[in-house]
């Protein structure tokens, strides 16, 4: 089979792809290399650099090859600037999105979609599927709002589709010269860097954070044909508090001969608790999670002493107004 993936040089899409290439899937991947790097991408994938923002490539790219599925991970995914980036965000999360959909549906071609569980917003965990979701940030919005879409696309041209609703997926390849999201990368880059591990508030946020090798075959069952219009929270059952996460990174630190500790900032706009079942995935796609997060920490470690040094982007604010202390420029 050919499977496109969008979003392939990010973390989900750069170890789903080596996945699907072992067990002799042929791939197809397109990325900006925005928040990814080239080098990380697996040579056999035929990789394709361009923005899927511009129709006239993306069109070449379903001309060019003949796609079974398509599975979009390309997103943005700093829910916390995402306030101040309102336009970027909606831009490259949702109107991108739309852009692939619009391939897809007019090619009948199955699309597997990653959400996030911040749809859910404030509401009680752990989150379930069938809860109804009130996000709390424009990031948020914006992947319910590519739900929704493709919902409408399912019922009205019959697409057929499967969603997940990742959360906090951590390992090797992620970018941690991203200032703004993935915390325990941003963290480890801090440690390597002389740098405090700066946590929000007070610390006692919940979280769970998940292995991404744990979701990769949930992500495969997701394009077969038996298992159609569904979504999925998928991620660990396991949640933490992000200072208990904080100290691991920083044991592991000193392990490897850096010294570090937590330094405590304000706080920002974002849920306190957030943590999902998994039961329908367990039960329906083979969700076998088992994230040892010091295990997973200590590999990222390792991996990231190796790699090259690299700047830390800086976001073009749209608002910068109540714009918190630690991200002024």
């Amino acid at each position: 089979m050919n499977i496109l993936i969008t979003g392939v040089a990010g973390l989900i899409g750069n170890n789903f792809s080596r996945y699907l290439l072992d067990k002799g899937y042929s791939v197809i991947g397109i990325d900006n290399l925005f928040g990814g790097y080239k080098e990380y991408i697996d040579e056999r994938v035929k990789f394709y650099c361009f923005d899927i923002n511009d129709v006239s490539m993306l069109e070449k790219v379903f001309e060019e090859n003949q796609i079974d599925i398509v599975y979009h991970f390309a997103a943005y995914a700093a829910e916390g600037l995402s306030p101040f980036i309102r336009g970027f965000n909606y831009t490259n999360n949702v109107v991108a999105s739309v852009k692939v959909i619009n391939q897809c549906i007019k090619r009948n071609i199955k699309i597997v979609f990653t959400s996030s569980l911040a749809v859910y917003g404030e509401i009680e965990p752990p989150y379930k599927e069938n809860q109804i979701p009130v996000p709390e940030d424009p990031y948020g919005i914006a992947k319910l709002t590519v739900e929704m879409d493709i919902k409408q696309a399912h019922k009205q041209f019959g697409l057929e589709y499967n969603m997940v609703r990742p959360h906090n997926i951590i390992g090797l390849y992620q970018n941690i010269w991203d200032r703004y999201r993935n915390v325990i990368g941003i963290w480890i880059n801090s440690a390597l860097n002389g740098k405090g591990l700066t946590i929000y508030g007070d610390g006692k946020q919940t979280r769970a954070f998940t292995d991404v090798s744990f979701i990769m075959q949930p992500l495969e069952y997701l394009g077969w044909k038996n298992i159609n219009a569904e979504t999925f929270n998928i991620g660990s059952d396991k949640e933490y508090q992000v200072l208990e996460v904080a100290n691991v990174v920083k044991e592991i630190a000193k392990n490897f001969g850096y010294v570090t500790d937590v330094e405590f900032v304000e706080g920002r706009h974002e849920v306190k608790y957030a943590f999902c079942d998994h039961t329908k995935a367990k039960e329906m796609i083979g969700l076998d999670d088992k994230t040892n997060i010091e295990k997973v920490v200590y590999e990222m470690f390792e991996w990231a002493m190796k790699q090259p040094k690299r700047e830390q982007k800086m976001m073009e604010y749209e608002i910068d107004c109540n714009m918190y202390s630690y991200w002024r420029k």
